[in-house]
Formats: C-alpha cells, structure tokens, sequence
C-alpha cells in the first residue's frame, strides 16, 4: 500500500490534543470547503507542500521523540480521505506512541474501522445536526454531510474514545439560535464535551470580519451552559 503522504508537521503541539504534548501530522485533501478553514491550502488531494518528510523519514524521526512527546495527532485536510491512515495509525501505535484525530466526520464508516487505532477523537460539529441547509451554507457542500456528521458522533460516544465536539462560530455563520440548538443536540448526543471555538482570522482568507466579545451574549452564554453540561467556550 502506499504511504500516507504528509501535507505539513507540526513537530511539538500542546494545544491539538488537551493534556497531551503531540506532534500533528496534515494530511492532504478535503471535499469541503468550509467558510473558515484554516489550512486551504491542503484541501487539494495533488498539494505538494515543501520541507516535510515521507512518511518513513516522519518515522524515523519518531523514533526519537520517545519520552518528549505523548503521541500524534492527525488532522488536515480531512485525513479519513486518506487511504493510506489506518497503516500509518498502526505505525504509531507500533512505536507506543498514543494516536489522535481530527475530523469532520465526513466518513462514518472509515470512522469506525480506525476506532480501535484511537485514543482521542476532535470532531467538528459546523452547524445544528437537524439543519441540512444550514451545514451545506458554511461547508460548500450540498448532500447528506449533516447526516453522516451525526452518524460519526453517534459512533464515538458508544465506542468510548475520548472526545472533544467543537465548533467554529462566527455570528455570520451560526446565530444564537443555532448555536442554542446545538447545546440541545450535543446533549441529547450524550456529547460530555462541546468547545465553542470563535473563530480566529489565522490563516483564513475568506473575508469574515473579526468577532468580538459581544457573541455570543452573556445571555446566550449562561443559556448554552444550562443545556449542555460539558459546554465550554475558547477564544484563542
């Protein structure tokens, strides 16, 4: 089988995976397009980026990170795209190297193949789960996403990986309305933890302004943390 091929590193996070010092590993190519991305430049499955290893020089330098790092993160991109994940996943368990994801949950049954591979899940809820429409407007992508989103979670919360829900909102994009129904999906999901993310211009070329600290209101705030328990908010 080919090898996974890598679209950028981050060699030492403490931010992609909470508790855990990780390297992250991008992987190319995505079939959305989400009206915040932060890394557009590995949506295209033909990106080849510049100064990052194969995957047996990644290994390699692996190796070496025993006892400085817990484990790998691997996120894009949308790296359940990738054929080449579950062996690449394997590899880094071989190595007793801890392994998480970040995903979309574009793919539920690739998902649920590499379940007993995962130690940690980031999935990315971008709109209430009822709302097709509303998913297909922030994501570029018409079709069922909304419903493979929720099969995805569904999976997670049975298979007991440890899980982080988060989403990006902007009050273009996801009004208190929406953001009220998904503290209600993410609970009745048995979801025990939702990080709102604000979103952050970072890397972003999509011409959304700034938000400030108005959104969500302290209203909309105490309301999101009455209905879904393991609601919390990130700003940076």
């Amino acid at each position: 089988m080919t090898a996974l091929r890598i679209g950028g590193l981050v060699p030492f996070s403490s931010v992609d995976w909470p508790g855990q010092f990780a390297a992250v590993v991008f992987v190319r190519g995505c079939p959305w397009r989400c009206a915040y991305c932060h890394n557009p430049h590995l949506q295209p499955r033909d990106a080849e980026p510049k100064g990052v290893p194969d995957w047996p020089g990644f290994l390699t330098w692996l190796r070496r990170r025993k006892g400085l790092l817990d484990g790998v993160v691997f996120s894009g991109g949308e790296p359940t795209l990738e054929a080449a994940l579950p062996a690449a996943m394997a590899d880094v368990r071989e190595l007793g190297f801890q392994v998480g994801l970040h995903t979309a949950g574009i793919y539920p049954e690739r998902l649920q193949a590499l379940l007993p591979l995962l130690d940690w899940v980031g999935l990315d809820i971008k709109a209430p789960l009822a709302d097709g429409a509303g998913h297909a407007r922030i994501t570029g992508a018409a079709g069922r996403g909304h419903e493979d989103v929720a099969q995805s979670l569904a999976l997670l919360v049975d298979s007991g990986v440890a899980l982080e829900c988060r989403t990006t909102a902007h009050p273009r994009l996801l009004d208190e309305a929406a953001l009220l129904a998904l503290a209600d999906e993410m609970t009745a999901a048995r979801a025990s933890r939702w990080v709102l993310q604000i979103y952050r211009e970072t890397g972003c070329t999509n011409g959304l302004e700034p938000v400030g600290a108005e959104y969500p209101s302290a209203e909309t705030l105490a309301r999101l943390q009455a209905r879904a328990p393991g609601f919390c908010i990130r700003r940076h």
